[in-house]
């Protein structure tokens, strides 16, 4: 924590069409020993008992003009360190694998599998102390899902709980072959920006909850020649039209984690 900062309590990461929290905040600048992040970080005052303090900022910037893979994730969570936040909620947009998890539902995932390349995934450039190998068998925390879980079923959202989000590079979508792997393999949804986040909040000790909002059903489905693939309009379209769900599900979670 910088005490020269304001302190927050839950961090949230903002994602495709997700540039602002409700109601007024403060807005201030960070700086880390990785560079600026994505935006300036917004903090607003949620009412719970005790008043809890929710540091805003959106990944891809406040314009979207950072593509996934060029986000300064490392930059993002220790800024979110900076302010003193326990909890960091990352909601994402996803592609279904599955015809069981549909558009517009919302998954509270328990694992993820990495194909990104070329991102910094680490704090750790440098052992200057010793090795530091971060355990990562459960990369999400089970208590910030359950917190999840228990406020989308009270805003009435239907949420699957648990659920393997597959990363990839982008900022391109899955080729039908690369998504019938997915698929074939188990995942659930696909998404381009969980990964590095998740690791870098456990190495920065920031209890982590990730919730995919299905837009999609990525490049298809395998049986239902129906089912078009996913285009950037899509998401965009069905991402806007749920916006206000995730915002509601923030709002229902934070109290609950006072």
């Amino acid at each position: 924590m910088d005490p020269s900062l304001p302190r927050a309590d839950v961090g949230v990461f903002g994602g495709t069409g997700f540039y602002s929290l409700y109601g007024s905040a403060e807005t201030f600048d960070v700086e880390t020993d990785w560079g600026a992040p994505s935006a300036p970080v917004t903090i607003a005052t949620f009412e719970a008992e005790p008043p809890m303090r929710v540091a805003f900022l959106p990944r891809h910037g406040t314009d979207h003009r950072f593509p996934p893979h060029r986000v300064n994730y490392r930059a993002n969570v220790e800024a979110m360190r900076l302010l003193g936040v326990r909890a960091l909620i990352s909601p994402f947009a996803a592609g279904s694998l599955r015809p069981e998890v549909r558009p517009g539902e919302f998954v509270v995932v328990d694992q993820i599998v990495d194909r990104t390349w070329g991102r910094p995934s680490t704090f750790y450039d440098r052992f200057e102390d010793g090795p530091v190998h971060v355990p990562f068998a459960e990369p999400y925390d089970p208590a910030l899902r359950r917190v999840l879980l228990e406020s989308a079923a009270g805003i009435g959202v239907t949420a699957h709980d648990g659920g393997t989000v597959v990363v990839i590079n982008g900022p391109r979508f899955s080729s039908r072959a690369e998504s019938e792997w997915h698929r074939d393999a188990g995942w659930h949804v696909v998404n381009m920006t969980q990964s590095p986040e998740a690791p870098l909040a456990m190495e920065a000790g920031i209890a982590f909850g990730g919730v995919a909002l299905v837009t999609d059903y990525d490049a298809g489905l395998e049986g239902h020649p129906d089912v078009e693939p996913v285009t950037q309009e899509a998401v965009f379209e069905v991402f806007s039209a749920n916006l206000d769900r995730v915002r509601d599900l923030i709002e229902a979670a934070v109290p609950k984690l006072a």
